[in-house]
């Protein structure tokens, strides 16, 4: 057994831009009533020929520059998604086609929002019991495909994008140990269902749960992995809405941390959302390299996983 570290991060987001002013042409909204429920601007829209195996291609490849490593280096890919298409081939291997990878293993995850969180610990997992030697892990999301824009409760929420992180061995733990769960019973608070699927949920009891349950489970993934919350660096939490980011953060107590706030620019992407905000947080310089951050994902399923990772 050996511990692991994130070697490189990268991001993707499709090049067109949703204002709110776009959508109150769309539905009866307008920019302040956006803002003042969930904290979002503007939010990207991937094309109809930008699959999803597209976007987590193009952010895996920017993971890999950064590391400095060729597409034969990873042995592993992980992509997290619960928008993807078709069964199969399933997408980390059309990934792994895209980027002309040999022979690496192969998997989905569908653990929705916090979908990220959960395949970084199996990479985590998988890397430290010697099964694999460096793992491309991804999160992407086309989230605005199985969107009702019809309806104005979730329509403002949404957008697309992706992000990448190549884990490897080290011997200087860089990942912490995993703290996950869910509630199955109110599995029905976010749901992607029907023909065609499309997002629905209970705005309001997904607030509740986030709001009251979720922090105590944060310190306590702080707690394993032996840091206080106020010698955090960041805090990426699932960008699911800025009235949720918000709150969460500050009863963590992560009073010195740099808070992710990319929602307000990017949406809900689900899955990509923690990998995207937290390359980008980086990529500025806005979190020093090796400083702790808190990783926690939340939300379809009510599912969680969170894990403090050293950053690249």
């Amino acid at each position: 057994m050996t511990g692991t570290r994130i070697a490189a991060l990268g991001h993707y987001q499709p090049a067109k831009v949703l204002t709110n002013e776009d959508l109150a042409a769309l539905v009866d909204t307008s920019d302040e009533w956006i803002r003042s429920r969930v904290g979002i601007r503007t939010r990207h829209v991937a094309g109809p020929d930008e699959p999803v195996d597209e976007m987590a291609a193009h952010a895996g490849a920017k993971a890999l520059a950064a590391a400095g490593l060729a597409p034969g280096d990873i042995d592993l890919v992980l992509v997290a998604t619960s928008t993807a298409i078709d069964r199969s081939p399933n997408t980390a291997a059309r990934v792994a086609a895209r980027l002309g990878m040999d022979a690496p293993a192969t998997l989905d995850l569908n653990v929705v929002c916090a979908g990220f969180t959960h395949a970084l610990a199996t990479a985590d997992h998988a890397v430290r019991a010697g099964s694999a030697r460096r793992a491309l892990v991804i999160g992407a999301d086309k989230m605005t495909e199985i969107t009702d824009w019809t309806d104005r409760t979730t329509c403002v929420l949404v957008g697309d994008g992706a992000g990448a992180a190549v884990v490897e061995a080290s011997d200087t733990p860089g990942i912490g140990p995993v703290l996950w769960g869910s509630v199955p019973q109110m599995g029905h608070a976010v749901r992607i269902e029907g023909t065609p699927p499309r997002f629905a949920q209970e705005g309001q009891a997904v607030y509740r749960w986030a709001t009251t349950q979720l922090p105590p489970i944060a310190r306590r993934v702080c707690e394993r992995a032996g840091i206080a919350p106020e010698d955090l660096g960041a805090v990426v939490l699932h960008q699911a809405n800025l009235r949720i980011i918000e709150p969460v953060a500050a009863k963590i107590g992560a009073v010195n941390a740099v808070i992710a706030r990319d929602v307000t620019e990017s949406g809900n992407t689900s899955a990509a959302s923690i990998p995207m905000a937290l390359s980008k947080l980086v990529e500025r310089g806005d979190v020093p390299s090796g400083a702790p951050a808190l990783l926690f994902g939340f939300g379809g399923n009510l599912s969680y996983a969170g894990q403090v990772i050293h950053c690249p």
